[in-house]
């Protein structure tokens, strides 16, 4: 959304949130956050613990000492918790007036009515509307926001829940998130179940200071089927904002998941995710993500091949302008022989923006037959734009297949004065290169979101966001 959208439903938000009416919020972090937090939603002891401990590993974790420029991350000027004056429904017509017409701006959930198997919005730290289509639910298919499964589901999460994927003390931004986490997207499907078209969960971050924290679980039993699709978002505040999300993906053997993400935060928005698959024989785990809008990023799905003859494929595309720093990649370990993996990585920078490829792949001993191909191309439109690649790549068996392929190059005066040539105007001219660039990856999303990737990008070449 742009700066010129922020109208005065907004800005009543922004007055509730500074005066507290109707909200229960909690700026800083102390212990005492988090237990108001596990009392708030009414949680068992055992999750209670589990944030308690996240907290202490966040206590003791350094911040990073690579990658982008996180100084201006301030925990004690974040709000932690956010609760809007709103009951979760089934029934968007029961939503509040100000919260849906904040979602109904941004097409959401429009697609639900016909695309859609169901439908999750969450704003700020809670998911105000959840439904999923009967014919699903007769199948045993559960999806439903994360604070409810921990009351209904409890013993499926608590099996699953940052214990098997992505452990608290993985890094300080998986402990943060342990220890304040709140909504997400719980996603079960039984085995031998398809469910043959998508589940979308989209995420508000509406509010200046803001922290948001959703938890993503999904459990794909043996040869099930789940396309699951993200949305995120937040307004340009005076504040920055910040995004630590976890998601945490589980492949059985023979199932296919595909997780695909458009990413349009603020220019004030610290994005540092964890996201995870463990992926088990024959099973096929795919990530596709745009990234962009962020004043920083730092988000590297990462897939773990367990079993025999499982795959991944990783699919990304960042865009940084002027003021971002949007470093992102892939990471996949090959724990099992005859595995296969491929990552095709896209940026586009222009202005003073960074883009930045972070990868790594590691083949141990024993993971013989195993394949695997990283092509990263970067494309800048200015002098000032910058781009690296940063591949880590460790093999420890003899009998692999790996290919590497990495460009980097600059729009030149030559290929915008040839399109202009034949009718084009400047403007149109860059943007025919740059939808030609990431049309690979534009494919491979639903028609909504390949156009609403599109949109975006060329909203951010003309600087009108933020």
């Amino acid at each position: 959304m742009t700066k010129e959208n922020i109208d005065k439903n907004q800005e009543r938000f922004e007055h509730r949130v500074d005066t507290n009416e109707g909200y229960k919020a909690g700026k800083g972090l102390t212990e005492d956050l988090i237990k108001a937090i596990s009392k708030d939603k009414d949680e068992p002891e055992w999750m209670l613990k589990r944030r308690l401990k996240a907290f202490r590993h966040f206590e003791k974790r350094p911040m990073p000492n690579w990658g982008p420029d996180l100084s201006g991350l301030d925990f004690e000027e974040i709000t932690h918790y956010l609760r809007p004056d709103a009951e979760q429904s089934d029934d968007w017509n029961e939503v509040p007036e100000e919260i849906k017409e904040t979602f109904d701006k941004l097409g959401i959930p429009e697609a639900e009515k016909e695309a859609l198997s169901g439908v999750g919005a969450q704003f700020e730290s809670q998911v105000v509307y959840q439904n999923m289509k009967e014919e699903w639910e007769e199948k045993g298919v559960i999806f439903c926001d994360m604070d409810k499964a921990v009351q209904e589901h409890p013993e499926l999460v608590k099996e699953y829940f940052m214990t098997k994927c992505v452990p608290a003390q993985d890094n300080k931004f998986a402990a943060l998130h342990g220890a304040v986490w709140s909504g997400g997207s719980f996603v079960y499907v039984p085995e031998g179940v398809e469910v043959e078209i998508p589940v979308q969960a989209y995420f508000r971050m509406n509010s200046k200071g803001m922290g948001q924290f959703e938890h993503t679980l999904i459990i794909a039993e043996e040869n099930s089927q789940i396309h699951y699709i993200e949305g995120c978002s937040a307004p340009m505040y005076t504040r920055n904002n910040l995004h630590a999300g976890c998601v945490e993906v589980f492949v059985n053997d023979n199932a296919h998941v595909q997780y695909s993400t458009v990413q349009n935060w603020s220019k004030n928005t610290y994005n540092l995710n964890t996201k995870r698959a463990k992926v088990q024989s024959d099973g096929v785990m795919e990530w596709i993500s745009g990234s962009m809008g962020s004043k920083v990023t730092m988000l590297y799905p990462s897939s773990h091949l367990n079993g025999e003859g499982a795959r991944a494929n990783h699919i990304t595309i960042g865009f940084a302008g002027d003021g971002q720093d949007i470093d992102t990649g892939a990471k996949i370990v090959h724990n099992a022989p005859n595995t296969k993996s491929t990552i095709e990585s896209k940026s586009i920078s222009q202005g003073d923006g960074r883009t930045n490829y972070r990868g790594l792949i590691r083949i141990p001993k024993g993971s013989h037959g195993s394949k695997t191909s990283i092509e990263c191309d970067a494309l800048m439109f200015s002098k000032e734009a910058t781009s690296d690649t940063e591949p880590y790549i460790e093999i420890k068996e003899d009998d692999v297949e790996m290919a590497h392929e990495a460009t980097v190059g600059r729009i030149g005066d030559e290929e915008i004065h040839y399109l202009m040539s034949r009718g084009l105007e400047e403007e149109e001219a860059k943007e025919m290169i740059v939808r030609g660039f990431i049309e690979p990856i534009a494919k491979e999303l639903p028609m909504e979101y390949a156009v609403e990737l599109n949109r975006l990008i060329q909203l951010e070449m003309e600087g009108s966001l933020g």
